[in-house]
């Protein structure tokens, strides 16, 4: 008995030898990562107020860029904020596929429009903060995709909230209407976001604020506002279990508006929050709890009022929003191949005048 005890803690032994040599072993198996650099080495546009360490040097191989989802920079959390919050995403769609039926119920595919592009908005986002930093152009290229993923989770808010969520005096007066309506709104914001980065090359970050914020407010007013009229008419005797969640994602996405919009965090604490705390990596955590808690809203009301939009929306009416998302994508797609345009003829302006 005694042997065999010794044998097996000589085995753990061993193991625990060979546990010790990872990080030994990745180490030599990766190659060599430049450290972090300081504003001041990178493009103005590539900065972000108060965040003045922790920048990935520009021009590396696209291997570096990849690594450094492993490495501490300024930009790791966004990425692994989304990263997580996709994975979430992705789970929760599982989860739905075993009840719902996606392909064959017409009456489903807005809270499957819902889905796609929650997981769409925060893969692009992990894509943009994950490479936008090999260079000027890149950075620009990945962020226009960033924000067509941002357009198109705009445009699935507004169906999953007029197909669902709204009720039958609402439907009567926006019916017709509010779909195209959300499908230009989500355009002009693309449009708006790519514009305000495009102008970030040489105006102040405050007119990219701007220009990215007033298009999503309109967008979000409107997208938001069947659920915001069932939040309003809500009282205490009732006991419909998507109102805890349609609360919930209004309150997120609040908080997350103010964390994109003011600095807070930075400006409260400046150098101290070049890898950790920025308020961009608050928004992204409340975004995500929006978007979660927008899935299981949408949920609850596919389930609980089936009676109701199976009687305010007609026949095709589900393969017609199927259509206007499409229109959406590639409208954004248009929008992103103009700008991108604009920005590579500053750069050739900017080359000749060298």
């Amino acid at each position: 008995m005694a042997t065999i005890v010794m044998e097996r803690i000589g085995r753990v032994f061993i193991s625990l030898q060979h546990i010790r040599q990872v990080p030994r072993m990745l180490t030599e198996a990766a190659p060599s990562m430049p450290g972090t650099v300081k504003d001041t080495e990178v493009p103005h546009y590539f900065r972000e107020r108060y965040v003045s360490t922790g920048y990935r040097p520009l021009n590396q191989n696209w291997r570096y860029y990849l690594l450094s989802l492993f490495q501490g920079h300024n930009e790791t959390i966004n990425i692994w904020t989304h990263l997580l919050a996709f994975l979430v995403f992705l789970v929760k769609f599982r989860q739905l596929a075993e009840t719902v039926d996606f392909v064959g119920d017409p009456h489903s595919w807005p809270l499957l429009i819902l889905v796609l592009s929650s997981m769409t908005y925060t893969a692009f986002s992990v894509v943009a903060h994950l490479l936008g930093g090999k260079s000027e152009l890149c950075h620009y290229a990945f962020f226009f995709l960033d924000y067509v993923g941002v357009a198109q989770y705009q445009y699935g808010s507004a169906v999953v909230h007029f197909y669902y969520a709204v009720d039958e005096s609402l439907h009567r007066d926006v019916h017709g209407i509010f779909m195209p309506a959300a499908t230009l709104l989500s355009c002009l914001s693309c449009l708006g976001c790519c514009y305000g980065k495009y102008c970030n090359h040489s105006l102040p970050s405050w007119v990219r604020k701007v220009c990215q914020v007033v298009p999503s407010a309109l967008a979000y007013i409107w997208d938001n506002s069947p659920v915001a009229k069932r939040l309003l008419s809500w009282s205490t005797a009732s006991d419909d279990p998507a109102l805890l969640y349609h609360f919930g994602q209004v309150a997120f996405f609040l908080s997350c508006a103010f964390f994109f919009t003011v600095p807070l965090l930075e400006r409260w604490f400046p150098g101290r929050c070049d890898f950790v705390g920025q308020s961009h990596q608050v928004f992204h955590i409340f975004l995500s709890c929006c978007t979660l808690c927008q899935i299981h809203a949408s949920h609850l009301d596919f389930v609980g009022r089936r009676e109701l939009y199976s009687r305010l929306h007609g026949s095709g009416e589900a393969a017609l929003f199927v259509g206007l998302y499409v229109i959406t994508l590639v409208v954004c797609a248009l929008i992103v191949a103009f700008m991108l345009r604009k920005v590579k003829q500053v750069f050739d302006l900017k080359t000749k005048t060298k």
